[in-house]
């Protein structure tokens, strides 16, 4: 079973619009709703794969329900253990702007969560962990949640001999890389703030020196670069592609995730995590994939490197 965790789940929102107009007002050509949040994400896109997951964090309020019935309705290999919260999850709002091609988004910081629940999930997460066979850790920290959240998360699931891979950034990654996850998934940005190198190799690198036993680095058109104890390969699409690019890093942690239970070699984990995040800014919506593009591009992704 693969468990993933969003502590910072969202009821995510997409206006599609002719154009975005700063100082003007919009007509919506169409809005779609989903449940979101990084780990969420993740989850459907593993679901869309034929694969079970188990999906838990925060919910609460209205917009928490919501998030439990679209779950539900659209990710039916998606088993909800999200523990509840007194605050209103968040939403995002992504508005796609058809005519320039590109998206802009809009997060609102989610509930604030006490003392008291931050444990009760801490119990939750630790029986979850019981029947995983890897756990992915992913997305912001809500309000009240310790900083040092992910590093307690991994060491748990090191303590239970659960893979664990983080995908995270700012201070929660800098403390979680320290308690030595097996694979962090930055982008380019959060790795360059985590290690001050913005050359992605020498970047890469160093992320692993400061903890992580593997690192996938995404360099957002050009792919994926992976430094790992088996080798280093970087992992490019046929070409570029316009569209939503939100969703796009958890349809690779997904396809990361999925090969990895499937017993895969690297250079097809990141083969399938490059088509499956192609293919999600194809999809009209934030964290779906087109599966018509994933079918066509995963054959087409050039991987290089050496083990």
């Amino acid at each position: 079973m693969i468990l993933t965790v969003t502590l910072n789940a969202a009821l995510d929102l997409t206006y599609r619009t002719p154009s975005l107009v700063p100082h003007s007002t919009h007509r919506v050509a169409e809005v779609v709703e989903r449940p979101g949040g990084k780990g969420v994400n993740v989850s459907r896109v593993l679901s869309a794969l034929g694969h079970d997951t188990v999906a838990t964090g925060f919910l609460g309020g209205r917009t928490g329900e919501d998030v439990r019935a679209l779950l539900a309705r659209l990710a039916p290999r998606v088993t909800d253990a999200f523990v509840p919260v007194a605050g209103a999850t968040r939403r995002t709002v992504a508005v796609a702007d058809e005519r320039a091609g590109d998206t802009t988004q809009f997060n609102e910081p989610g509930p604030q969560v006490t003392g008291a629940e931050w444990q009760d999930f801490t119990v939750a997460y630790g029986e979850l962990l019981a029947g995983a066979d890897v756990v992915a850790l992913c997305g912001s920290l809500p309000p009240g949640v310790p900083v040092g959240a992910y590093a307690q998360l991994v060491r748990q699931a090191r303590a239970a001999a659960v893979p664990v891979l983080l995908d995270t950034s700012g201070e929660p990654l800098r403390r979680g890389v320290a308690a030595r996850p097996d694979l962090v998934k930055p982008n380019a940005d959060e790795l360059a703030r985590l290690t001050g190198a913005r050359e992605p190799l020498r970047a890469t690198r160093d992320a692993r020196r400061r903890g992580a036993r593997s690192v996938v680095a995404s360099l957002g058109p050009e792919g994926l670069l992976a430094v790992t104890p088996e080798g280093t390969w970087r992992a490019a699409p046929p070409a570029p592609v316009a569209g939503n690019p939100t969703g796009a890093g958890d349809s690779a942690v997904a396809g990361l995730l999925s090969a990895l239970v499937e017993g895969l070699p690297w250079p097809d984990r990141l083969g399938r995590a490059v088509a499956l995040s192609v293919a999600t800014v194809r999809a009209p919506a934030a964290g779906e994939f087109d599966a018509a593009s994933y079918e066509e591009l995963l054959p087409r992704v050039t991987v290089s490197g050496q083990a």
